[in-house]
């Protein structure tokens, strides 16, 4: 796993976030990055979508805050072998729910990141998320109208 400045990029990463600095997020991410998302099991693919997706968000989470980062090594959901994996547990409201979850950040060979994936609790949660997303996506003209 060599020596990938992962907890530089998992801190700038934070710091965008909670700056709601998009641009930022554009040099923390691999062209080819993939999101996992809680409430749809294909996932984002590519920098494009990844940042409509993260636009959304952004707007969506109120009263974001991380609470912590654990540093590690786990197997891709893609199955690209073991990758640097940080961790940041968060909570936020979404639509005045209180949501607890935790962002994985997996890393390519430069640092960056290459695949991400959210999980969120609880259910009713996760609910509220998905429909404030897809809201905010169908918005922006990056999915369409049910």
């Amino acid at each position: 796993m060599g020596t990938v400045d992962t907890a530089g990029t998992a801190e700038r990463f934070r710091a965008a976030v909670e700056k709601r600095d998009l641009a930022a997020l554009d040099d923390l991410f691999t062209d080819d990055i993939r999101l996992y998302s809680p409430v749809k099991f294909k996932p984002f693919e590519g920098k494009a979508a990844v940042l409509g997706l993260f636009g959304v968000l952004l707007r969506t989470f109120e009263d974001l805050r991380y609470l912590g980062r654990l540093d590690g090594g786990a197997e891709t959901t893609s199955g690209g072998g073991e990758a640097p994996t940080v961790i940041l547990p968060f909570r936020a409201l979404v639509a005045g729910k209180q949501i607890h979850g935790i962002d994985q950040l997996q890393f390519d060979d430069a640092g960056r990141v290459k695949e991400f994936t959210v999980m969120v609790r609880p259910q009713s949660a996760v609910q509220a998320l998905g429909q404030a997303v897809l809201t905010g996506l169908i918005a922006d003209g990056l999915a369409p109208e049910a």
